[in-house]
C-alpha cells in the first residue's frame, strides 16, 4: 500500500490500535483528531512503540482528510454524522472511506453491549449517505478488539475481518489493509448492507468479553482458502 492511511478519530483506542499495527507493518499513517496537538501527541506515542522508522504524523481531522484519499473512520457513533458533515468539504474526490463505526448504546457502567437502530440500516450505510458523491465506502474492523490491537504489537491478532462494500475496489483496499495486521484474515462479506450484521456481532462480542473477562474476536471456518486471499 503506497498511499498514506488517514485514521480519522485516531486518538481513540480503536484508531490508535489500528494505526500502531499499520505503522509496524511499514505503512505511512496520519492520525486525525479534532485537536491537532492531541493528534501529534498520539502519533509520537505510536512512533515510540512502532520503532524508529515508523512513518506516523498527527493532523486535525480536516487536514488529515485533505492529505490522503484513504480514510479510516474510527469515531463513536454518536459523533459520526456531525463529524462527516463537517469534514465533507475536505474529503478528496474519489476517496475511499473505511468505516469501523458501530452504533453501540451505553449500558450499565458505561459499557455498550447492544446496538442502536440506524435509519439507513447500518452505521456504514449512514456514512455512505453523508460522504461526497463519488466517494466509496467499505465497512471493516468492527469486530477487532481495541485492547488486542493496543497490546503487544509483536503478537498476532486472532480475528478475521469481514469487509462489506458496494465497490469492489474499496473491498480490495480494505482487505489489503486488514491483511497488513499479523494474524488477521480478510474476508469479502458482500454488499455494504451486510455491514448491519457485522456491526451486530460487535455487540455480541462485547457482551461475551464482559461476561468471560476476555478479548474475543471471530473466526469464520469452513470456507475455501481462496476466500481469504486477495485478488491479483
Amino acid at each position: 500500500m503506497s498511499r498514506a492511511i488517514a485514521v480519522i478519530g485516531g486518538t481513540g483506542p480503536a484508531g490508535m490500535g489500528l494505526a500502531l499495527r499499520w505503522a509496524r507493518a511499514g505503512e505511512t499513517v496520519i492520525i486525525g483528531s479534532r485537536d491537532a496537538a492531541r493528534a501529534e501527541q498520539t502519533a509520537e506515542t505510536i512512533r515510540k512503540r512502532a520503532g524508529a522508522n515508523a512513518q506516523v504524523s498527527g493532523l486535525e481531522n480536516s487536514a488529515a482528510c485533505a492529505a490522503s484519499d484513504l480514510l479510516v473512520l474510527t469515531v463513536p457513533f454518536e459523533g459520526q454524522a456531525a463529524l462527516l458533515k463537517q469534514l465533507k468539504p475536505a474529503i478528496r474526490p474519489g476517496s475511499i472511506v473505511i468505516d469501523a463505526t458501530v452504533p453501540l448504546a451505553a449500558s450499565v457502567g458505561g459499557r455498550a453491549s447492544r446496538t442502536l437502530g440506524v435509519w439507513q440500516g447500518s452505521a456504514a450505510q449512514q456514512t455512505a449517505e453523508l460522504v461526497p458523491k463519488g466517494v466509496s465506502v467499505a465497512a471493516a474492523f468492527q469486530n477487532v478488539s481495541a485492547d488486542v490491537l493496543n497490546g503487544n504489537s509483536n503478537d498476532d491478532v486472532d480475528c478475521d475481518v469481514i469487509v462489506c462494500s458496494d465497490d469492489p475496489n474499496a473491498t480490495q483496499v480494505a482487505m489489503e489493509l486488514a491483511a497488513k495486521i499479523a494474524g488477521v484474515r480478510a474476508i469479502d462479506g458482500g454488499k455494504l448492507e451486510n455491514a448491519r450484521i457485522v456491526e451486530l456481532i460487535t455487540a455480541l462480542l462485547i457482551g461475551l468479553n464482559i461476561r468471560h473477562k476476555g478479548h474475543g474476536g471471530i473466526r469464520i471456518t469452513g470456507l475455501p482458502d481462496g476466500a481469504y486471499r486477495l485478488s491479483s
